[in-house]
């Protein structure tokens, strides 16, 4: 260990130019990315309802009568019967998020020595210094509110909502509003979308302290002020937005700062503060911005402060939903792949770290997007395959759960292991906090319902088959993407179906469980791998950047190098075959992830390397999607401390692993306050002269300890401290 301790926020020396090098603050309703010159601040404002209308059809296809003859003809060996199961509609994307507009802050033109922008983790404070004047804004968790304050002697300001951001349409209805106020003034911008009665409208309520106050339509004036205040709040809606209403809404709210920042600072700080990471990185290193550390792409002070900003980022994102593929942010109306909530791997890699790195709050996000959504899923489940129950959609904007985006080359609407990924996070929470949250055990009995109506076709063995099968987003190296038995699809359907059952003893909990047992075996492959597609005859396509068939080995702990060894070592030569197809960040995260729960260590250290080598991280310590920071997207930011717990802490509710797949790189450190999914907290130390842990459990329970040296029971008492000192590991 030295002396000094991880750093919890980042800084720059220098303006962000660009939008995606912008620092961030977020409550998971409003968000707010913060760049521009010094004498131009820009502040750009998200929500996560904005979404812009693209006349899309949401109905999902109705395809349940012509399912049975798609099945007889992939049973009968019909290798492209899949392509034409489509109701004839091209590809349809979901509605786009988009951000509304950003405020801007001028100041008359001049120098501005001493410049410096900083975040702070611990409280999601965004700082702007500069000689005469400083800034400071976050995105209030109590009130939900865009806080924005400048202060310094004698402030000459011009301020405005400005809709013109990159992307905007040019058929946006943009209407301004200005008017006086006993505080200052108040400011308005509505957009309406084109051909939509929809709209989004932003009020800004400023309060200022000094000085005058005019009005410079569509802004205002403020001269010789000691500070100003602004509050501001985005709202989607329909007709027109009472502004005055809302108005008064924000004069309604505190007007000095820190009582502001005091109410949203006991929420997040709270927080973000329950875990921490220290990989005994050097002092110097630490003091030094992100854009210089990112230089450093092996530095432990790097990985520290990565780790940090994803929990904070990750967390700053969730709220009304979990995070999108750009998180909460986006400086440009273009968002790639609609900025959606794509459940086929990116949402869930982005919250694999909530349960364990005590973040309750992305898990609720989590589990209201999901019962939003579940009676369209039902919608699904009824319309393409003919059954009860629930089917996720792959891709959603968070207003429709209906299955509607898929081509002949994604035929997303055969994906039927969504709800099972979906829902695993659910409970995992619940199984961490020794709590049935009778809404996840609801919906898990909806899945199995599902599976009980739709597994009804069987092999010549007299197993069940899962036809059609989907594979995201891969396809058999002889056959077409729609097939049967993909290895994803059995682990979901046993696992959706032994986990209903668990929740539901009784007559529904046999039934279900012998319908799981009748599901065949994986298959191992000619190259001794894990075989994506347990049908006889079909070849694996290995240069792919998902990971689907290895699903059972992460999240899922079906396969596990403890008690199924065999398909563990094939699940581990999967992996090994794996290529990277196009260097996409959560194929590489996934990557590691999966050989974490493998015990490889050198493997999670690649996995970790190409994306550190990569260029994936902006200023700002947001991702992109490739290298060079090539597409602005959360994947790596926020999957990143999943990787890193998982390296150093797994659990089950009857196991613990230490250390199980920890890089050479990283001989020392600590990671405190990391949950295990059988209600314990831990504390684990590490150096190259041994490793210790404490262990304060909720509750008294038995449970494996598993380490490189071996394997003991562990007997915990709830209220008492146990502590582990391992002399290998």
């Amino acid at each position: 260990m030295t002396d000094s301790a991880p750093v919890h926020g980042t800084w720059e020396p220098h303006p962000a130019a660009r939008w995606e090098d912008g620092f961030l603050s977020g409550n998971g309703h409003h968000g707010a990315l913060v760049f521009g010159d010094p004498n131009d601040e820009r502040v750009v404002v998200t929500h996560h309802t904005l979404v812009r209308p693209n006349g899309r059809d949401p109905r999902p296809p109705q395809l349940a009568a012509d399912l049975p003859a798609l099945q007889d003809r992939l049973l009968a060996g019909d290798t492209t019967a899949a392509e034409s199961f489509t109701d004839g509609r091209p590809l349809q994307w979901v509605q786009p998020f988009h951000p509304a507009f950003q405020t801007r802050l001028r100041r008359p033109p001049g120098e501005c020595p001493g410049y410096r922008r900083d975040v702070d983790f611990t409280t999601g404070v965004v700082s702007t210094t500069c000689a005469g004047w400083a800034g400071r804004l976050f995105v209030s968790r109590a009130d939900d509110v865009i806080v924005q304050q400048v202060t310094g002697p004698g402030l000459t300001l011009d301020i405005d909502l400005d809709h013109r951001l990159p992307g905007a349409p040019a058929g946006l209805g943009v209407g301004h509003g200005a008017v006086l106020t006993p505080e200052g003034a108040l400011l308005s911008l509505r957009a309406r979308y084109p051909d939509s009665d929809l709209a989004c409208t932003g009020v800004t309520l400023l309060a200022v302290a000094g000085g005058t106050t005019t009005l410079t339509p569509p802004g205002a004036h403020v001269e010789g002020a000691r500070s100003v205040l602004l509050l501001t709040r985005v709202h989607r809606h329909t007709g027109e937005l009472d502004v005055v209403a809302e108005g008064r809404a924000l004069r309604d709210l505190p007007t000095g700062y820190d009582e502001l920042l005091g109410r949203h600072a006991a929420l997040h700080r709270t927080a973000y503060e329950r875990v921490t990471l220290d990989l005994a990185a050097d002092p110097a290193e630490r003091t030094l911005p992100g854009s210089e550390l990112l230089k450093r792409p092996r530095s432990a002070a790097l990985l520290e402060r990565l780790f940090a900003a994803g929990r904070y980022h990750l967390l700053s994102a969730s709220g009304l939903f979990p995070p999108r593929l750009t998180g909460l942010w986006s400086g440009d109306w273009n968002t790639a792949w609609s900025g959606a909530f794509t459940n086929d791997a990116n949402l869930n890699l982005q919250t694999a770290s909530a349960a364990a790195a005590a973040l309750p709050e992305v898990t609720e996000a989590h589990a209201s997007l999901v019962q939003r959504q579940l009676p369209d899923w039902r919608d699904n489940a009824r319309a393409v395959f003919g059954t009860r129950g629930a089917v996720a959609p792959a891709h959603t904007d968070g207003e429709s759960g209906h299955s509607y985006h898929f081509s002949r080359e994604y035929p997303l609407h055969l994906w039927t292991a969504g709800a099972d990924w979906l829902l695993k996070p659910l409970v995992d929470h619940d199984e961490t906090h020794g709590i049935r949250d009778p809404r996840t055990a609801a919906a898990l009995a909806e899945v199995a319902l599902f599976y009980e109506d739709f597994l009804t076709r069987t092999d010549e063995d007299g197993r069940l088959v899962v036809v059609p099968s989907y594979s995201p987003e891969n396809r058999p190296a002889n056959a077409s993407w729609g097939t049967l038995n993909a290895a994803m699809d059995l682990s979901a359907a046993r696992h959706a179906l032994r986990t209903a059952a668990a929740c539901h003893p009784g007559p529904d909990a046999d039934r279900w469980q012998a319908l799981a047992d009748r599901l065949p075996p994986h298959r191992i492959n000619a190259d001794g791998a894990l075989a994506e597609w347990a049908w006889p005859g079909l070849e694996d396509s290995y240069d792919h950047r998902h990971l689907s068939h290895l699903y059972g080995v992460w999240p899922l702990g079906e396969i596990t190098p403890y008690d199924t060894p065999e398909l563990a070592a094939a699940a581990h030569r999967a992996l090994e075959l794996r290529g990277a197809e196009n260097d996409s960040a959560h194929g590489h995260l996934h990557h590691a992830l999966i050989a974490a729960r493998l015990r490889d260590g050198d493997r999670v250290a690649h996995a970790l390397g190409q994306v550190l080598d990569g260029d994936f991280f902006h200023a700002s310590l947001m991702s992109a999607h490739y290298p060079n920071r090539n597409v602005y997207n959360a994947d790596a930011a926020h999957t990143l401390p999943a990787v890193l717990i998982e390296m150093l802490v797994q659990s089950t509710p009857d196991r613990l692993v230490l250390l199980p797949a920890l890089p050479t790189a990283y001989p020392s450190g600590a990671l405190r306050g990391v949950r295990t999914r059988f209600e314990a907290e831990i504390d684990l130390t590490w150096s190259p002269d041994g490793a210790a842990a404490v262990i304060r459990p909720g509750r008294t329970h038995r449970v494996e300890l598993r380490t490189s040296s071996g394997t003991e029971s562990l007997h915990l008492v709830a209220g008492e401290d146990h502590a582990l000192t391992l002399r290998e590991w």
